[in-house]
């Protein structure tokens, strides 16, 4: 391929990414996909190396791209088939994170895969939300191993009922809306990459996916050349893992060797009993979403640009957990805190190019009733302060790093619950002082209409996020229930009346402020 051919191929490979991402959004009915866009799709190839994905979700894509081959693998592939998983030690992340995977066949070969994986907020857990103050995988809710839920085209009527008993009001034999949409949209990935293929050819799209990856790996490799040999060391911690456990570290060394990358965490602190443990693969996905914030914006996103990177975590550690550790809140805040490590690593390295700390939680606010013939789930992340940087302040109020979410709507969460928003807005000055001063959290005021039970999963609540250069920490974030401080892993009853505020950690500062100013 030349230059134009391979940008064309690249493109259309991304376009049908993100025109999965468009069918599951509108088809899909909760406020949690539809609104939020909680969800990632993806392409890849017959080994399950990943092709391209969409700019969704970077824990979704990360992880998807680092189990793919180990999902594909255990199937004999047929046209037609849809293979459904959410186990976190068999490809998943966490369980409300639900992944079908599609094959797209071209002359009776198997070609490739269309994947995509969305976050439901009712997966049968032990707390409405699906994001309970867990101490085992089971209180999580289903654990479902890489199976088939559509196999050579027909449904599988035993999974379809496991799904629709997880949502209330669902029929018999009818899966919940949003399986439909997720179903619906990795149906379009197979028939778009069908038409690809087809009028490509075989040989001539298989010749294209080793062209893109080459170029990733020779893009990837100029852009890290300016890199020198050594090896250098960050440590940071989780508050708490909602268990009894504090100050849980997450060590990670970083060696450069020839241009060759490797991220250990040896030293990182044992699994806890608590849910805040990661499986490998979360792991794998802050270690990718790092260090693809170094390389050029034009960089295919496949296997070839990450390949430069390898990884090695202890088994049985904070972040490669041995099953049935519980999880829910790995995916969400330990992988944050992945991400501060790598980023306080590379910060020795290269401070002029590395933000200081964002946030680092995303606010896990999970709320619901099971009362009879009244059950409802709401889940939601909350945005806070990004790091300030060497060009500018940090911004305000946004999801940062391995969330790409955003918020609910005032007008949706109060369309379809019984709560009432009194206040959505910046807190103003919580973002760390510095040359460029780090962006501000926000403070969401919550009022409830009605009984509910709530969990919270936050970080950051002990320790602000750290600058850099001389910038100093960005303020911690606080809960407050009916104004009293909440701990930052809480689970509450609550009634009509009752008032929750959450305020949002603000980002690090960077660089030392200048004493005239």
């Amino acid at each position: 391929m030349d230059a134009i051919e391979l940008s064309l191929f690249v493109s259309r490979l991304t376009a049908i990414c993100d025109d999965m991402g468009a069918v599951l959004r509108r088809a899909s009915l909760s406020p949690n996909i539809k609104d939020r866009m909680d969800f990632s799709c993806a392409i890849f190839d017959a080994h399950g190396e990943l092709c391209a994905q969409a700019a969704h979700i970077p824990v979704h894509l990360g992880s998807m791209a680092y189990a793919m081959a180990d999902i594909v693998s255990r199937f004999e592939w047929e046209p037609g088939d849809v293979v459904i998983l959410n186990d976190p030690f068999l490809g998943g992340t966490h369980l409300p994170d639900i992944t079908l995977v599609a094959p797209v066949f071209s002359e009776g070969a198997l070609l490739g895969f269309a994947a995509n994986r969305a976050h439901h907020a009712s997966i049968g857990a032990s707390a409405p939300g699906s994001m309970p103050l867990s101490t085992r995988l089971e209180e999580e809710g289903i654990v479902i191993a890489p199976a088939r839920l559509v196999a050579a085209g027909e449904r599988v009527t035993a999974m379809v009922n496991r799904l629709g008993a997880i949502e209330p009001g669902v029929p018999e034999g009818t899966l919940p809306g949003d399986f439909e949409a997720q179903l619906s949209a990795v149906t379009l990935g197979v028939q778009r990459l069908s038409v690809m293929v087809g009028q490509q050819g075989r040989a001539p799209f298989s010749e294209g996916l080793g062209a893109m990856n080459d170029y990733a790996a020779r893009l990837a490799a100029k852009a890290l050349e300016g890199f020198p040999d050594g090896q250098w060391h960050f440590t940071d911690s989780m508050d708490s893992d909602g268990a009894g456990a504090t100050d849980i570290a997450i060590q990670g060394t970083l060696t450069i060797d020839s241009g060759r990358w490797h991220l250990s965490f040896d030293g990182t602190s044992e699994q806890v009993e608590g849910n805040i443990n990661c499986p490998l693969s979360v792991t794998a996905a802050a270690a990718y979403y790092s260090l693809r914030c170094l390389l050029p914006a034009q960089i295919p996103d496949c296997a070839g640009a990450f390949s430069v990177l390898s990884l090695s975590a202890p088994e049985g550690s904070l972040v490669n957990a041995r099953g049935p550790a519980a999880v829910a809140a790995g995916n969400v805040e330990t992988s944050s805190r992945i991400v501060d490590v790598c980023l306080g690593i590379l910060a020795q390295v290269i401070p002029e190019r590395i933000p200081a700390a964002s946030q680092g939680t995303m606010n896990n606010l999970a709320i619901g009733s099971r009362a009879a013939g009244n059950e409802w789930h709401y889940y939601e992340t909350i945005g806070g302060g990004g790091g300030g940087h060497a060009a500018g302040s940090g911004l305000n109020g946004v999801h940062t790093h391995m969330t790409n979410t955003r918020n609910t709507p005032i007008e949706s969460l109060e369309l379809h619950y019984p709560m009432r928003l009194w206040s959505y807005r910046l807190r103003r000055g919580s973002g760390g002082q510095g040359r460029n001063r780090g962006g501000d959290g926000v403070v969401r005021d919550y009022e409830f209409l009605a009984p509910a039970e709530v969990t919270l999963l936050t970080e950051r609540r002990r320790r602000g996020p750290w600058g850099v250069a001389g910038g100093e920490a960005g303020a911690a974030g606080e809960n407050l229930f009916n104004g009293e401080p909440l701990t930052g892993k809480a689970r509450l009853l609550v009634e009509a009346g009752d008032r929750l505020s959450i305020a949002s950690p603000g980002g690090g500062g960077w660089g030392r402020k200048d004493p005239v100013q």
